[in-house]
Parts: structure tokens; sequence; C-alpha cells
């Protein structure tokens, strides 16, 4: 009988510690505000109102609250990817796979409508704005393109989507075509990111100078790091990394400077708006007061105020940013229409550009660009990746 109540003692004591240690856990975790793994905010603890109480609101903020606070939250995700690798033999996770040490996302199937609807709005953009201007035009595909069919994973026809976009922009616009994709590798991508390395870009920057005339201007040739001093940032863990959930080496970025990149500066249209101040007038980057930063802007991720460290590359997404270059050797203008692969390119162009112009349609509409930027005598070149020409629907 003695034994039989020490040993409901003894489980009733283990609970009692383990429901302890939870709470403790739990608290500890709750305290947490980012989940650098997935690169995002977590959700925040609702208040209770009247108003979310009845809408049920409250209830569905809760569930992603302790959702994203459950204790050892990273570990069990990781468990269940190795779960759906090993025991279910599934090829992906979260339309994640990783093949040739790289992770990529599925992106599959063509879809032809978006394919025509970003050419609308590139027709649309060269008919109002510049229509007596070349619009040039490249591709960035995605590491699908060298993964995909070798390895057994669906792949878009890559063919099809740029020879389909080439010629419905044909009929109403004078455009041109970059091939930047034969310039290509995967070792010139991230493994755990999906985004291109600026340091095995260089062909690429040149290809797209000498399409447009400018080639000459740059201070490197073609592959030739030579003039550029390199820097290093390590611990990237690019954002397929968390959304894999499985362990991957970090990754290296590695940012190329010189004398050129050294002078110029970054001015955007979020930290120049005086939203509250005077009469929110815009401050422009040639007036007195004007927030202006420089081309690489470390302290954003030294002071951990950007949760992804390739915000290096001009401080990361921004609906318009102007990049003023005092020591090229032209006086010439170029407005790239862009996504964040333009980001790490733009700094290698600024040896042949006074000025670069970066739009990006995901967060400034269409028709408000024109009140912002002068088309007249620059060279127009719009750089996608294969998502965004698939999904052209993010673009406003």
């Amino acid at each position: 009988m003695k034994c039989g109540r020490w040993r409901l003692c003894i489980v009733i004591c283990s609970f009692l510690c383990c429901l302890s240690g939870m709470t403790v856990i739990w608290t500890v975790n709750s305290e947490e505000t980012v989940s650098r793994s997935e690169r995002r905010r977590l959700a925040e603890a609702p208040a209770l109102t009247w108003e979310n109480m009845m809408d049920k609101s409250f209830m569905d903020d809760t569930e992603k609250y302790l959702l994203d606070h459950f204790p050892f939250r990273d570990e069990f995700r990781r468990v269940k990817a190795y779960f759906a690798y090993d025991v279910l033999r599934q090829k992906e996770n979260n339309e994640i796979y990783i093949a040739d040490g790289h992770a990529a996302k599925l992106e599959y199937p063509l879809n032809e409508a978006s394919v025509k609807r970003l050419a609308a709005k590139m027709t649309g953009l060269w008919q109002q704005y510049f229509p007596e201007r070349k619009l040039w035009y490249a591709i960035v595909p995605d590491k699908n393109y060298f993964l995909a069919e070798k390895n057994g994973y669906p792949s878009i026809d890559y063919e099809q989507m740029i020879s389909l976009l080439s010629q419905e922009l044909a009929k109403n616009t004078d455009c041109c075509y970059i091939d930047i994709i034969s310039d290509l590798t995967i070792d010139d991508y991230y493994h755990t990111d999906t985004h291109w390395r600026q340091e095995r870009i260089l062909d690429v920057a040149h290809h797209i100078a000498d399409a447009m005339g400018m080639g000459g201007s740059l201070r490197f040739s073609k592959g030739n790091p030579v003039g550029f001093t390199e820097h290093v940032i390590k611990e990237f863990y690019g954002v397929y990394y968390g959304q894999a959930a499985l362990p991957m080496e970090p990754d290296t970025i590695v940012y190329l400077t010189d004398e050129v990149i050294d002078a110029a500066y970054v001015w955007s249209l979020e930290d120049n708006m005086q939203a509250g101040k005077n009469d929110g007038k815009i401050v422009w980057p040639d007036e007195a007061g004007a927030v202006l930063k420089p081309v690489y802007q470390i302290e954003k991720i030294e002071d951990e105020k950007s949760l992804d460290k390739y915000d290096v590359f001009v401080g990361g997404a921004s609906s318009l940013q102007i990049i003023k270059s005092p020591d090229a050797v032209t006086d010439r203008k170029l407005i790239i229409f862009r996504d964040s692969y333009t980001s790490s390119l733009a700094p290698l162009l600024l040896g042949a550009y006074e000025e670069i112009t970066l739009i990006d349609l995901r967060y400034i509409d269409s028709a408000r660009i024109g009140g912002y930027v002068d088309f007249d005598d620059a060279d127009i070149l719009f750089l996608y990746n294969t998502s965004i020409v698939n999904h052209a629907e993010m673009l406003k």
C-alpha cells in the first residue's frame, strides 16, 4: 500500500515539475519578438476587448500567439521536416527542397496569364512615361532553372515564359531583351537563399551595361574583380533556411567596394517623406536636410533593425530609391524597375551612371511614379526574377 502511495506521489511530483518547467520555458519564449530562423516577427499576445471577443478575432490571434511561442518550436519544426523527408519520403517540405547543397522553392506551373499581365504593365508604363525611349528587359532565373529538372522536380518552361513575354512586348513597345541567363550557374546563388551573390555577377553587370552601350564606362572587366575590395558578412541564414526547417550551413555574404561605390549615397522615398512635419513635402537628394545613406548599410545588421542580412545592399526593400554616384565617368542616368535582386547589382553599375533610380512596383503604384521620377534622357531597364514574372499580380 505504501509502495503504491509513493508511486502516486512520484507521478504527481513529476507532472508538477514538468508543468512548472514548461511554464518557465513558455514565459521565457513569450519574451521573444522575432524568429531569426524564419526571419519574421512573432505574433504578440492580443489584448482582450469587447470588439475582438465578439468578432472572434481574439481567439484567432491567441492561437497564432501560442503557436509562435510554443516551447522548442524550432526543434519540433525540424522533427516534422525530418519525418516528412525520411519517413514519409516526401521530396519537399513547405514547397522547399534541397538538391546539390542548395535549398530552392518549387515554382510550377508557368502562369501564362501572369506573363501577359506583366507585359501589359510594362507596355503601359512605356506608353505613359517614356514612349521615345528603348525599353530594355532581363529575367533572373530562379534556382529551379539549374536544379529542378535534373533532380526530378517539376519546373516551368523558361523558354516559353521568355518567348511569351517578348512576343507581348514586341506588339506595342520599342524593346530589347538582354539574355543574362547564359551568364549564370547555380554556384552564383546563395545556398540557403533565393538571391544571387554579388561577387559572382560581374559578368551579368557587364553584359547589361554592354547591351545599353555603357560597358566601356565600367571600371572592371567581365569576371575580373580587379579594383574591388571584398568585405565579408558571416552567418547569413537565407529565407529558405527557416522555411525548410532542416539544418544547413550558413552562407557568407561578400560585398564589393571601390572608390566609386564608397563615394556614392542612397536616397529613399520612405526616409525622406516628412510625414507629420511642416507641410509633408519630400526632401530630395540635393536639398538641405535630405536623409542620405551609404550604398552598403551595415548598421542595419549591427543594430538588428533588419531580419535579413541581404538588406545590407542599398538598405533592402523600398518603393523608390535614388543612388547618386559623384565619381561616375559619365553624367548618364539609369532607371531600373526592380525587385530585390537589383539591390546587389546596382552598385556594380555606379561607375557608368551618375544616377541610378530604383523603382519597386510592389510598394508603389504605377500611377504615382510620374510625380517622382524624370524619365527624360534616361536608360530604362526592367529586371525581374522568375517569381515576379510568374506572379505579376503583386505589382501595383
